[in-house]
């Protein structure tokens, strides 16, 4: 059953990106419940598995049932193009107590006798103490899950967005969504998402907000209730070649493949960085510096944007999977 997002002409000019730290941690949680609908994070899965044994996730499995609702105001779309997790979990632990209450019992629904069983009735007792202790159990999964690997996902989740963002000045909405995911078909004014629960929405000139996410794969999640902004979360690309473990002989390989100092600028971008940056990183002229970023991003392997006055280079989904693990 599908849901339908309605644009009156003032919402196609609100159309935008963001990224969440808290929606990646809230999902990583999600994949820590069912692995097995995972794939491609059982090598991270693997790695943290120590660090997720402290984590009690009993409560939140309450909450996050395979198939239903779960609770808006746990990850709610992000209010700029990249928040902190701090002030995202600021407005979290904000939410009025009957707020999350509702919220609350909209979940406990989904899943027989939850709503009944003794953590179901504490939840909807102590809304507020149900938040604290949510909002503890992210904080901490943030600094023991995310904040290791948030370089390596912050880089392929900008790259997304650029990519995207050129897709839709190539092409408008229509290209955009074509290529966002195949469950999401745009027809006239409505954006349709597939194996959603049959519903409509307007979406009443506050625009649409848009989500990479690298812990979503492999759906698409759409929609949010008012009072929330209209959001669709959808899998990041590239994500097939993010944990990666590579040949011990693959450095050798890549500089073969682009030559001693383009893939040691390749390997060494694991953040954005300027020329001026990598310049004084690897001991190379400005000139040459440029002239291989220039290379790179030709080949599809960089993508470039501005901030302030500089000029940062960040590896494309396709840079990431060609360097995988190489430390060249």
């Amino acid at each position: 059953m599908p849901l339908h997002m309605h644009f009156a002409p003032g919402d196609l000019l609100r159309c935008r990106f963001g990224i969440s730290p808290l929606w990646e941690t809230h999902q990583a949680l999600y994949t820590l419940l069912r692995p097995e609908r995972h794939g491609y994070h059982l090598p991270w899965l693997r790695r943290g598995r120590e660090a997720a044994a402290g984590l009690d996730l009993t409560l939140l499995s309450l909450l996050m049932p395979g198939k239903g609702h779960h609770p808006d105001f746990l990850c709610p779309p992000p209010e700029g193009p990249l928040e902190s997790f701090e002030d995202e979990l600021a407005r979290v632990r904000a939410t009025d107590p009957a707020t999350a209450r509702d919220d609350f019992a909209k979940s406990l629904a989904c899943t027989p006798g939850a709503a009944r069983s003794r953590s179901g009735r504490a939840i909807l007792a102590d809304p507020d103490g149900a938040v604290r202790q949510l909002t503890a159990l992210f904080e901490r999964a943030w600094h023991l899950l995310l904040v290791p690997e948030w370089p390596r996902l912050r880089a392929l989740l900008e790259a997304d967005v650029a990519f995207h963002a050129r897709r839709l000045a190539d092409g408008g909405l229509e290209r955009l969504f074509s290529e966002l995911h195949p469950s999401l078909v745009w027809a006239g004014n409505t954006l349709t998402v597939r194996h959603r629960n049959d519903h409509t929405r307007s979406l009443g000139g506050r625009g649409l907000m848009l989500v990479p996410s690298v812990f979503a794969w492999p759906d698409v999640i759409g929609g949010f209730e008012a009072p929330w902004q209209a959001t669709v979360v959808y899998p990041a690309r590239g994500i097939g070649g993010l944990w990666a473990q590579r040949d011990p002989r693959a450095a050798d390989a890549l500089v073969r493949l682009l030559g001693p100092n383009r893939a040691a600028l390749l390997a060494s971008l694991t953040e954005p960085a300027s020329t001026t940056t990598l310049s004084a990183r690897h001991g190379l002229a400005l000139s040459s510096v440029s002239s291989h970023l220039s290379v790179l991003r030709a080949a599809g392997l960089l993508t470039s944007r501005r901030q302030s006055h500089q000029v940062l280079y960040e590896r494309t989904p396709l840079g990431m999977a060609l360097v995988g693990g190489v430390h060249v």
